[in-house]
């Protein structure tokens, strides 16, 4: 029981039972936990049948309401932490993270790195489906956080992640402020402060062929700012 990979969830159900059954086909025996907030489609539904098939591997937190990316990774970061989990992962549900990449942020991790980033911007990473306007606007808020907090990262924004246990239980989750794109980036930033070594992987972003994409002018405009606060306060905060 030594890797779990966390997928917050808000209307996934095309997505969910085929990211579940990959993830579980994967070597490496890999642990899913859900955290749905409420979804009104049924998608919390979908897990609760699928966890008669996988009873010890697939687990749910089911949250009542729209509470936000980064409060959803936190619910579940603690969870995590309780189960004693040594590799914790952060992936989107909807297949624009391969899942296939997971062996090789593990790998990554095992390594040396405290914590490992799917980099989309990182020699080798690529972005698909992508139009220009997004791409430029999300390599422009790298560039961007990189030139504020001076951060090594290339990927700053990245949600395909893998902690080490270590490095979760060192950062006060309960003192995180963000819960958008700029949680991502604060994550990052308070492990990186606290003398964590970083690694990055080269992936291949495919936007979502289901569902709806979350992006919007709130997010992007709280990244901005969030960075400047970040530069403001340490992890005594």
């Amino acid at each position: 029981m030594d890797k779990l990979v966390i997928i917050p969830t808000y209307n996934e159900k095309e997505n969910i039972e085929k990211i579940v059954r990959k993830v579980f086909s994967l070597p490496g025996g890999f642990h899913l936990l859900i955290v749905d907030d409420g979804s009104p489609d049924g998608t919390g539904a979908i897990i609760e049948n699928l966890q008669k098939e996988f009873p010890k591997q697939l687990h749910l937190i089911e949250r009542s309401g729209k509470l936000g990316l980064g409060t959803a990774y936190i619910t579940g970061f603690k969870w995590a932490l309780q189960q004693g989990y040594e590799y914790i992962f952060e992936m989107d549900a909807d297949f624009s993270h391969d899942p296939d990449d997971l062996i090789r942020l593990y790998d990554a991790c095992s390594k040396g790195p405290d914590m490992v980033v799917g980099s989309r911007y990182t020699r080798g990473g690529k972005v698909v489906n992508w139009p220009w306007d997004r791409i430029f606007i999300s390599k422009g808020g790298a560039l961007y956080t990189r030139m504020i907090t001076w951060m090594p990262v290339h990927d700053p924004t990245a949600g395909f992640v893998c902690y080490k246990r270590k490095v979760l239980s060192t950062i006060p989750l309960d003192k995180v402020h963000f819960v958008g794109y700029a949680f991502q980036i604060e994550m990052k930033y308070r492990a990186w402060k606290l003398g964590f070594k970083i690694g990055e992987v080269p992936i291949t972003f495919k936007d979502r062929k289901e569902g709806v994409s979350k992006m919007s002018g709130n997010i992007i405009k709280e990244a901005m700012y969030g960075v400047w606060k970040m530069r403001g306060f340490s992890n005594h905060h």
